[in-house]
């Protein structure tokens, strides 16, 4: 692939993501109002199918053998690139096919819960979005590697850092989208079960993250992770290597 070729792909993948980034917000933040919905058995099979595809994706294509393998058939600087298309494509995909489960499982009615609520929903995809930039906003969905590839510049390994919130908590990014999910004023059946497999889903991806992370940066990343918590910001364990 040209460099020029290249670096337009990585463009065109990266406001895909974008897009979809916010119409995931946008999804989150309506799936609870009224609307028609199939018989129970079907929507759970089919939004427990389009979990799993979404879960797999991310989970299979961020692995290091993947990567190893796949890069035998894609170019390595539209790698990262061809990840978040594949990404997007699967949360597009969960966000269209997505079946209402309507079923009321809680709904707070006091003024200043539902406002207390609707922030933490904002700051929870505030988190997310600050996060990456903490740690390399354009390396991370892909827009580095292909402008360096079209400057025909060499992609350094990216460093171990830990800026802002990662002194806090491992994983800001997960924690993020955490709190947007289960921020609801009104909790529908749907609702609850997209946050509840999605939570399940980010426990596993962060201990096979970790792995990764431990096999890159040794025992500089078991340090750290000994001393700061994976999600929650305990006080026992603020001690930032």
């Amino acid at each position: 692939m040209g460099r020029a070729l290249a670096l337009l792909y990585g463009t065109v993948c990266y406001f895909i993501f974008f897009g979809t980034f916010l119409y995931a917000i946008w999804f989150v933040w309506t799936m609870d109002r009224p609307q028609e919905g199939g018989p129970l058995t079907n929507a759970l099979l089919i939004n427990t199918g389009l979990l799993l595809l979404f879960a797999i994706q991310h989970s299979v294509m961020a692995r290091q053998g993947f990567k190893r393998a796949w890069t035998k058939i894609v170019p390595q600087p539209v790698e990262r690139s061809t990840y978040v298309l594949a990404a997007s494509v699967a949360l597009l995909a969960l966000i269209i096919f997505w079946q209402p489960m309507t079923t009321v499982i809680w709904e707070v009615e006091a003024p200043a819960a539902q406002m207390v609520l609707h922030v933490l929903f904002g700051l929870g995809w505030l988190t997310v979005l600050v996060s990456t930039f903490l740690i390399d906003h354009f390396e991370l969905f892909g827009l580095k590697q292909v402008w360096r590839h079209w400057k025909n510049q060499t992609v350094e390994a990216p460093a171990f850092k830990t800026p802002g919130l990662y002194r806090f908590v491992r994983h800001p990014i997960y924690l993020g989208f955490l709190v947007a999910f289960w921020s609801a004023p009104l909790m529908t059946l749907g609702h609850l079960y997209f946050a509840g497999v999605i939570t399940a889903w980010v426990l596993l991806a962060i201990q096979l993250e970790e792995r990764d992370l431990i096999n890159s940066h040794g025992e500089q990343y078991k340090v750290y992770r000994s001393g700061v918590s994976m999600l929650v910001p305990w006080p026992s364990k603020r001690k930032t290597p």
